[in-house]
């Protein structure tokens, strides 16, 4: 009996395993967004395949397979989080000085969300968005970039369905806010239209 149990959870292991893998595009799509780093977009990825395969007794056959993996990979994100805001930080005062006395300015790396994002979406939506605080960076992606309903971000986030209702509305009416500038800066004045220098 005993062998039988063991031999169905093996299997129900390496069949989760099988079917995780279809996500590993956007669930590190979705890290490199919450870590902006891609080595740490990478282990965050990592470790949410090691907890899915860990806990995969969990997981229910036949309920949203990706939304258990996306409430694995964010519930994990706040948990690094919570351990970085505890513990103490180490800066290397002599290469922030070395940075920023470099006269074209310090470093920056195109990562592969920035390439993609760059040929895919407006310089100026990719501002605007990457300007949002993270609360409402975070559920406007998932709702409209990665399209998960309310309640399953609301899981995902382990925030009341109410509260990631507001942040998106306030996330996306932050989103208009600031293109509206953008295009009020870029369109011509009238007043300066017909005048000729």
């Amino acid at each position: 009996m005993l062998r039988r149990r063991v031999a169905a959870d093996a299997a129900r292991r390496e069949a989760l395993a099988n079917d995780v893998l279809a996500f590993l595009e956007p669930l590190y799509s979705t890290a490199l967004r919450l870590t902006r780093q891609p080595a740490d977009a990478e282990d965050l990825v990592q470790d949410t395949y090691v907890k899915a395969l860990r806990f995969a007794d969990k997981f229910e056959p036949g309920t949203n397979l990706r939304a258990w993996l996306y409430t694995i990979l964010h519930n994990t994100w706040r948990n690094r989080q919570r351990d970085v805001a505890r513990a103490g930080v180490d800066v290397d005062s002599d290469v922030v000085e070395q940075e920023g006395t470099r006269p074209e300015g310090p470093l920056m790396f195109d990562t592969p969300e920035r390439i993609l994002l760059r040929a895919s979406i407006d310089a100026d939506l990719q501002a605007a968005l990457d300007a949002l605080p993270e609360v409402f960076r975070q559920a406007v992606w998932l709702r409209d970039v990665e399209e998960f309903t309310y309640a399953e971000i609301a899981e995902m986030l382990a925030i009341p369905p109410g509260t990631v209702m507001s942040r998106i509305a306030r996330g996306r009416k932050l989103l208009f806010e600031r293109l509206s500038h953008v295009e009020d800066a870029e369109a011509p004045r009238p007043e300066l239209a017909g005048r000729r220098r």
